[in-house]
């Protein structure tokens, strides 16, 4: 009775295995055809292949390491500089010594969190290989290599922000003085753009590669702040200032969070997105920047923080980042919001990210009474 069934499942799974093995025959053949050409050619012809192979090899290899291995990676980094231990905020001349003022948290930061996506670390985004893609594709359209370049260019994004508050603000009496020539500079250096390689089309030419200009804005940032230790140079730090400061960062993550909501509702393929990851690491990127800034910003604004009685929210705020930080799963899912197989982890982010801008805008709200 059961053997004709038997059967029938002998040549069905015996079909499949045949299928699979001309597949696979299919996939080697380019191989086996190569290796067999190869295998007769003489080494005036065998040395040049050889080398090409072995040079990929390395490239190849140094773009993988470079990619997944993320140096100085730590959301609480800011914390060896010790702000919490600030008695004056920036600018403010030091208690007991002479000519000295506090330097700038907010701007040692800025300078950290770019010296580690440029300095640390390769700055993925304008390397050759990557702007080559996979055959030819995108990257960023594959689920491969390309989340440490997300979390570098969400990092990037609050940096700018910042640098322009610093120039055109912070660094300056009430907006009437003259601009801070390296504040001024460090701010021209971060707008340039992400990708440029050491040669490019447009204009056709020898360029000057991305990173030596985030370069430049490190040590922009590390010469004011050498002046604003010596009282030579000043940071007004002034609830408006702090205001504006906070309205940019709101403003970040609420085109991040729309951003994030719009994949979790077109795009809802769960762990075969592609493009999830993308987002996923660019607002983990701008959040670890951010949560090291208001860090910064804490010590900085210390007085005004203390004089309009924020210190209770603005640690709450601290406590919803770190929250959001811990969320590092190591595949991005983009699965539906109901389901129970796949998970969210774009909803999730865009969650604590609306907490914490809710965060901003209340004391926002308090600042501007």
């Amino acid at each position: 009775m059961l053997d004709p069934i038997i059967a029938f499942f002998q040549r069905v799974f015996a079909a499949i295995g045949r299928g699979i093995g001309m597949v696979v025959a299919w996939l080697l053949w380019p191989f086996l055809a190569a290796h067999g050409w190869y295998r007769d050619r003489t080494w005036v012809i065998k040395g040049p292949i050889l080398a090409v192979l072995f040079l990929l090899v390395v490239v190849y290899g140094q773009f993988i390491y470079r990619t997944q291995v993320w140096h100085g990676f730590d959301p609480a980094f800011v914390q060896a500089y010790k702000f919490d231990e600030r008695t004056v905020s920036a600018g403010a001349p030091l208690p007991g010594e002479a000519n000295r003022c506090q330097d700038s948290a907010v701007v040692t930061t800025a300078a950290a969190l770019t010296d580690q996506n440029v300095n640390q670390n390769s700055w993925i985004s304008s390397t050759l290989l990557y702007k080559l893609g996979l055959f030819g594709l995108d990257w960023d359209n594959t689920p491969y290599m390309d989340n440490k370049a997300s979390f570098q260019r969400g990092v990037n994004q609050v940096v700018r922000r910042t640098g322009i508050q610093l120039a055109d603000n912070l660094g300056r009496v009430r907006g009437t003085s003259g601009i801070n020539n390296d504040l001024q500079d460090a701010r021209g250096n971060l707008q340039f753009d992400e990708s440029t390689w050491y040669f490019g089309t447009d204009p056709f030419g020898f360029k000057t590669p991305t990173p030596s200009y985030y370069r430049a804005a490190v040590e922009s940032w590390t010469r004011f702040n050498a002046s604003l230790a010596t009282c030579e140079s000043v940071f007004d730090a002034r609830s408006d200032n702090l205001l504006q400061l906070l309205d940019g960062m709101a403003s970040d993550l609420g085109n991040t969070s729309d951003i994030l909501r719009r994949r979790s509702e077109e795009f809802n393929a769960g762990w075969f997105d592609t493009r999830a990851d993308d987002r996923f690491w660019f607002a983990y990127g701008q959040l670890y920047a951010q949560y090291a800034l208001l860090q910064a910003t804490r010590a900085d604004f210390s007085g005004v923080i203390r004089e309009r009685n924020l210190t209770v929210i603005w640690a709450g705020m601290e406590t919803q980042l770190q929250a959001a930080l811990r969320i590092q799963p190591a595949i991005i899912s983009n699965g539906s919001e109901a389901g129970w197989i796949m998970p969210t982890h774009l909803a999730t982010m865009g969650f604590y990210i609306l907490r914490v801008r809710s965060n901003m805008v209340e004391i926002q709200a308090i600042l501007d009474r």
